[in-house]
């Protein structure tokens, strides 16, 4: 059964639209598990009271008949500013429809243009809103994707460098892992362009085995790589527990 929001003395959201776009990428992307050419951005706009608040995620097609044939009923008409409330309210509805992939995407697009909306509303900035711990935060280059080979790599993180960015992030188990002395040659590579002083962080996207992704961890250990994302699939619990238990073991010894 469909739930019907209520009505509000205040400012309700008046309507919501979703687009979805392909965007093709400047060059061929990949990471350990997939290559691709374009994105979809799938873009979600709530409006009210003359100001509209955008939201956005990427991912399937799919997401933007999720929000229009099972979310914007919910959001329509429903208070502006509660919009804890309003993700409660579309978390619940999705219990038959399953929550995780792309109704969670689905959902993030719509809670992001609703606090987006609701700040507009209020004309404060997003972090005024939301309440911030600190007044800055670092930032990283996130990017180095795996069909990029050494030039584009390089010139991508001289980029960063140059912009003053001293934490970069490439990709590595390519071919799910099956060109690991390619994936510590753009270590290497990532290492020298970035300089010594520079934070240098590896993202497999779960691409290694459990005793790979332990193996190949010791060996970026020389290039001085400082975070290991997603060694295993973030889905391997029991693996990635492993692989930090190991981590911390030779941490200890050295």
């Amino acid at each position: 059964m469909t739930e019907t929001a209520p009505h509000h003395d205040g400012p309700v959201v008046e309507r919501l639209d979703v687009s979805a776009y392909r965007i093709p990428t400047d060059l061929p992307g990949g990471d350990a598990t997939l290559t691709w050419d374009a994105t979809t951005l799938v873009l979600v706009e709530a409006t009210a009271a003359g100001r509209t608040g955008l939201g956005f995620t990427y991912g399937s097609p799919a997401t933007a008949p999720v929000i229009e044939q099972e979310l914007a009923d919910l959001v329509v008409r429903h208070d502006v500013f509660d919009v804890p409330a309003a993700n409660d309210r579309m978390s619940r509805a999705l219990r038959n429809a399953g929550r995780p992939g792309i109704a969670a995407g689905a959902v993030s697009a719509v809670d992001t243009a609703l606090w987006d909306l609701k700040a507009r509303l209020l004309d404060l900035p997003l972090v005024r809103l939301l309440g911030a711990a600190r007044e800055e935060v670092a930032v990283y280059g996130s990017g180095g994707l795996t069909p990029y080979d050494d030039r584009q790599l390089e010139e991508q993180l001289r980029g960063w460098t140059e912009q003053g960015i001293d934490r970069v992030k490439i990709k590595a188990a390519e071919s799910w892992g099956r060109r690991e002395a390619h994936d510590l040659h753009r270590t290497a590579l990532a290492r020298r362009v970035a300089g010594d002083a520079a934070e240098l962080y590896v993202d497999a996207n779960g691409g290694y085995t459990r005793k790979q992704a332990v193996r190949m961890a010791a060996a970026m250990t020389d290039f001085g790589v400082t975070w290991r994302e997603e060694p295993v699939s973030s889905d391997d619990l029991t693996g990635l527990r492993e692989v930090n238990r190991t981590a911390a073991d030779r941490h200890r010894s050295t």
